[in-house]
Formats: C-alpha cells, sequence, structure tokens
C-alpha cells in the first residue's frame, strides 16, 4: 500500500517562506514524476512544479523565480521551497507521485493536501 502525505503547511505572512515536504511509503519498484499542485477555494486543481526522476523540472509561470521544487531519492522525498509568498499562493497544496509497483505498471498517487495561507 503506497501512502503520500504532506507537511509543512502554515500560515506566513506575504514575502515570508514556507517549505513544504512530500513522503512517499509503502512497496514500490520506484518512484518516478513528483509534482505539486495547488487548488483555491472555488477554482480548479493546477500544476504548481515537476520533477522527474533525472531531476528535469517544470515551473508554472506564476512560481518560477519564486518556488524551488528538488527531491531526495533515498527519502523518497519532494520538497517544495516557496519564497517571496503572495496573497494569490493561498490554496491546498497536494502532492502527485508516479509511483512504480510489480508487473512494470505505474500508477499516481495523491497526498491529502496540505494549507498554506498568505496573509497580513
Amino acid at each position: 500500500q503506497v501512502q503520500v502525505v504532506e507537511s509543512g503547511g502554515g500560515l506566513v505572512h506575504p514575502g515570508g517562506s514556507l517549505r513544504l515536504s512530500c513522503l512517499v511509503s509503502g512497496s514500490s519498484t520506484g518512484i518516478y514524476v513528483m509534482g505539486w499542485y495547488r487548488q483555491a477555494p472555488g477554482k480548479q486543481r493546477d500544476m504548481v512544479a515537476s520533477i522527474s526522476s533525472g531531476g528535469a523540472t517544470d515551473y508554472a509561470d506564476s512560481v518560477k523565480g519564486r518556488f524551488t521544487i528538488s527531491r531526495d531519492n533515498a527519502k523518497n522525498t519532494v520538497y517544495l521551497q516557496m519564497n517571496s509568498l503572495k496573497p494569490e499562493d493561498t490554496a491546498v497544496y497536494y502532492c502527485l507521485c508516479e509511483v512504480g509497483i510489480a508487473m512494470s505498471r505505474r500508477y499516481f498517487y495523491w497526498g491529502q493536501g496540505t494549507q498554506v495561507t498568505v496573509s497580513s
């Protein structure tokens, strides 16, 4: 049973920083793409950043230059360093990971989400 668990959300003032973590646990043959999405109230869930198993990264235009995604393969963990936070970054942040299961199959797993609130 694969589990994806986020942590690190909270309340921060505009201009502040937060670091989110996402741990993947359970039996797998490998972890491939890892990514962060966010969903604000009344809006769709959008991709924020992603990172491949080889370290290639991709970012939404709205966070480029402010957010940095990274991963520690030894710890099965992906991070999202968020700097210069703005009120419009307020959302529930979700982790999505592509996990290899036996028989060469891969599945995507979502975490439960962590709330990030940027407010003065």
